[in-house]
Order: structure tokens, then C-alpha cells, then sequence
């Protein structure tokens, strides 16, 4: 055996013994642990161990079948343990790792071959084995899945993958239970999916299993990020813009007018004001020209914009009556029903149909515990916005949603000019995509400001300043400017 030949992780055994002790005193490799050794004199072992991770396992373990939570899981635990069934039955410990071994049924047909001298679980086995936390044996809350990930695995399963599959899932159990003679983890496997499932009667811990058994399953990672929203809204310090203007007629106009211009619906403010102002349906695009009314008609209503919602109940109603006002041109859109088929823009996959009422319930929870304009708007907006709940027109009804809690106040509402739509969607999707809050924040707050600088007593002259600070512009490299002075 030279140096140049060994693997960067091997093991001693009787033929080898004599050559790996010759080439350690050498200093050509050093030892891991026991009679797991490296070639690799470079790197620190913890820094080899994190590489060869699963090697080593199989290294140490051959046959071995990766049990328990880390057959759930697919790594190790915070504390750096991998669960695994083997013959042996003795922990190893190497690096930050600890591989943590029982005695069990090996190999199964449908377990999967890994690493080469490995077994990855099958689906169903995973779920059976992990139930042995119900029988209170030694270290089964660090080893096995407690209940409430139990509920939590489950109830993603049927969000992600139907309630077919977790029924074939669980005929694949039953199958299988005797093999592993884990009948009664079986049947209490049923109860839970039966529960989640509302055929059957269960008591749940977790918020999304409860939720799904109520018939209000919702999107866990959504409301997560909700939750971020309001933490940082909740503690952020307070802005107030009284007004007198949210009742202007022309402000109103451009707020439809930008809307719709974010959307792609564009006209010229000329035609568009002529719809708006003169009721003039242009011939060749006469649903175009309802969705800038539909609009206009909403956000211009003092009366309809001073209502916001006290209960749930309330919420939806709001949210699907301006839905069918704004988009009652468009019956193929299903105005004022939420979707049937999940939507997307771009890389954003939005709220799944049978999650969208439960995700927005969940969210609804939190926006009433806030209590100011900003805050309660900011929070609307981006709730509506990303569980994206109808077929079309989401972004124009978040906007009247947000805008409506504002007036409602008597706070400035807000518009996203044409060159700013840019700024508005990256933020969205900063939030949306990594969670970062700050910036769509700040955006929010500069486009309140610069709404609140305009003069909207006319519509000349509100034009001429808007374009004097870049609102129409679709120039990438333009900006938004406050109107100087401000």
C-alpha cells in the first residue's frame, strides 16, 4: 500500500495493519478514528469529515440502512448525529459527527441502494420507523421524530404531493408494517392520516395539521414570512401622513392609471383619461379600457375605500367584491372566485388553490393585531400579493386593498408610478424570495412621500410634475425624484 494509492479516507484491516502503522509514523496519513485513517495532510479533519461525510458512514458501517430521523431528514441532527440501523451496535464518533447505530430489520426490497454499500428507507418505512417514538424507549425524542414533526411531515406530504398519494403512501404501509412488526405504528400512522384527511377523528399539536383538519390548510412557509412582516412592522417605528387629498379625483385617476400600467395595460394618459373622464371605449380594446375604469371606480369611491375589514369574513367579502367590480369585464377570469389552478410569475410560485383561504386566514390573524395606517397597509399589500389568490388582477387589488387603509385613516394613500415599477417588483421579490424586509419597507415609504409631493388640483399640472420627475419614464437607468422643493 503506498501513500499515492490510499483513498483521502480508508480503513485499516489485518492485510493493511502493518503498512498503515509504517506510513503513520511516517507522517504520510494521519488517523480520524480507530481504524479510519486519511491521506490528507492539508485539511483539517473536521474540514474532511464535513466532505466525506456519507463515505465515512459507509466506511464504518457497511450494510447499514440510514434510519430514524435521518432517514426523514437526510442529515445529521444539530448535534451531529446520523441514526442507522447495523450489526453493530457501538456509536463512532469522528469530526463534529457521531453515528448512532441499532439493531433492526436490514435491508428491505424497496429500500434504496446508497453510496454503494448503503440503504436509503423506502417512503413508507420511513414514516413506520420514526412512529417508534410511541414507545418510549431510551433517547426516542432525540432519535426518532416527535409527534408534532410527525403531524407537520405528513400534512406536507399531502400539501405537496395530494391526498391520492398519501393514501397509496399508506397502503404502502400497511404492507409493509408487519414485515417491520410495527402494527400498532401503523394504525396510529392511519389515525393521523385519517385526521388530516377529515375522515376519521384526531386531536392535533401543530397549527398547520389542525388547520388542515379544520378544512383551513394553509401554506406554512408563507405564513412564516408573514410573520417576519409583522414582527418588523410591529416594532417599527411609527409613520403618519395625515392628508386631505385621498378624495381628489385626479389622484385617483393616476393611481388607477399606474396600476393598471404596472400590469402591462397601457395607454397614453390622453386615452386613458378619456376612458376614465369621458366614459369613451376605444373599439379595439374595450376590456383593457374596463380594467383602468373598473379601477378608477373603486379607488375614486370614498365610501368603498373607507371600508376595511374587522373579521375574516369580512376580509374575503372586501376582497372578492372589488375583485368582480374591477374585473368584470373580464368573465373568463372568474372575478371574485379564487383560483382553480396555481399561478406563477417568473420564478415566484405563488399559494397553491386548496391552501389559498387557509394561508390567508392565517395571515389575516396577524395584519389585525396591527395598528397603524402604514403598517396595516404595507401588510395587506404584500399578503394579497403573495398568496396571489385569483387568476388575474392580484397586483391591481393588493394595491387598492393597501390603499383602502390608508384612506380609511385619512393617510396618503400611495401610487407606483411606471418608473418605479421596477423598484416595486425587485422589493417583492427580495421579500418574497429571501426574506429581505427592509427594502420593500423603504420603497413603500419613498412612494408615500412622493405621492404626497405631487399637486393633484389638476390634471395638467399634475402631469407636468410628474413628468418632471420621472414617472412616465420606462428609461432603466431613470429615477424617481421628489419634486424639489419638497
Amino acid at each position: 500500500m503506498s501513500k499515492i494509492s490510499l483513498s483521502e479516507v480508508f480503513l485499516s484491516d489485518t492485510k493493511s495493519a502493518g503498512k498503515v502503522y509504517r506510513l503513520k509514523k511516517q507522517g504520510l496519513i494521519r488517523n480520524i478514528t480507530g481504524k479510519l485513517y486519511t491521506s490528507n495532510l492539508k485539511d483539517t479533519i473536521e474540514n474532511i469529515t464535513d466532505r466525506r461525510l456519507w463515505e465515512i458512514v459507509g466506511l464504518l458501517f457497511p450494510g447499514a440502512v440510514i434510519a430514524d430521523r435521518t432517514a426523514i431528514e437526510m442529515k445529521p441532527t444539530k448535534n451531529g448525529e446520523i441514526f442507522v440501523i447495523a450489526s453493530k451496535t457501538r456509536p463512532i464518533s469522528f469530526g463534529k459527527f457521531t453515528v448512532c447505530p441499532r439493531r433492526g430489520v436490514p435491508a428491505l426490497e424497496n429500500d434504496i441502494p446508497f453510496m454503494g454499500n448503503m440503504f436509503l428507507m423506502s417512503e413508507p418505512r420511513k414514516y413506520l420507523e420514526n412512529m417508534r417514538n410511541r414507545r418510549g424507549r431510551k433517547n426516542a425524542a432525540l432519535r426518532y421524530l416527535s409527534p408534532g414533526e410527525m403531524e407537520e411531515k405528513l400534512e406536507a406530504h399531502i400539501r405537496h404531493y395530494g391526498e391520492n398519494a398519501v393514501n397509496t403512501l399508506r397502503d404502502q404501509m400497511r404492507e409493509i408494517a408487519k414485515v417491520l412488526s410495527l402494527e400498532a405504528e401503523y394504525e396510529e400512522l392511519d389515525r393521523i392520516v385519517g385526521g388530516l384527511l377529515r375522515t376519521r377523528e384526531a386531536e392535533f399539536t401543530t397549527s398547520a395539521a389542525m388547520a388542515r383538519s379544520a378544512g383551513h390548510a394553509f401554506d406554512p412557509n408563507r405564513v412564516f414570512l408573514f410573520t417576519e412582516l409583522y414582527n418588523e412592522l410591529a416594532v417599527r417605528a411609527p409613520v403618519f401622513r395625515k392628508t386631505q387629498n385621498n378624495a381628489n379625483k385626479i389622484l385617483c385617476f393616476y393611481e388607477a392609471y399606474f396600476s393598471n400600467y404596472i400590469e402591462g395595460t397601457t395607454f397614453t394618459v390622453e386615452e386613458a383619461a378619456s376612458i376614465v373622464f369621458d366614459h369613451k371605449i376605444p373599439e379595439k380594446r374595450p376590456n383593457d379600457a374596463h380594467d383602468i375604469a373598473g379601477t378608477y371606480n373603486i379607488v375614486s369611491s370614498m365610501e368603498e375605500m373607507r371600508k376595511t375589514p374587522g373579521n375574516f369574513d369580512e376580509f374575503l367579502e372586501l376582497l372578492k367584491a372589488r375583485h368582480i367590480q374591477m374585473m368584470i369585464g373580464r368573465p373568463d377570469t372568474m372575478p371574485g372566485r379564487f383560483k382553480k389552478k396555481a399561478n406563477q410569475a417568473g420564478s415566484t410560485l405563488f399559494v397553491s388553490p386548496e391552501l389559498v383561504q387557509g394561508t390567508l386566514k392565517e395571515g389575516f390573524r396577524l395584519y389585525q393585531k396591527l395598528d397603524t395606517a402604514f403598517a396595516k397597509a404595507v401588510f395587506m399589500m404584500f399578503l394579497v400579493a403573495e398568496v396571489h389568490p385569483f387568476d388575474d388582477g392580484n397586483g391591481r387589488i393588493s394595491r387598492i386593498m393597501m390603499n383602502a387603509e390608508f384612506v380609511s385613516m385619512n393617510e396618503q394613500r400611495i401610487i407606483i408610478p411606471t418608473v418605479y415599477r421596477d423598484n416595486y417588483l425587485d422589493a417583492l421579490r427580495g421579500l418574497s424570495h429571501n426574506h429581505i424586509l427592509d427594502a420593500c419597507l423603504k420603497m413603500l415609504d419613498f412612494a408615500q412621500r412622493y405621492t404626497a409631493s405631487i399637486d393633484w388640483s389638476s390634471l395638467r399640472g399634475a402631469a407636468d410634475m410628474l413628468q418632471a420627475t420621472n414617472a412616465f419614464s420606462e428609461d432603466k437607468n431613470s429615477m424617481l425624484r421628489l419634486p424639489c422643493p419638497y
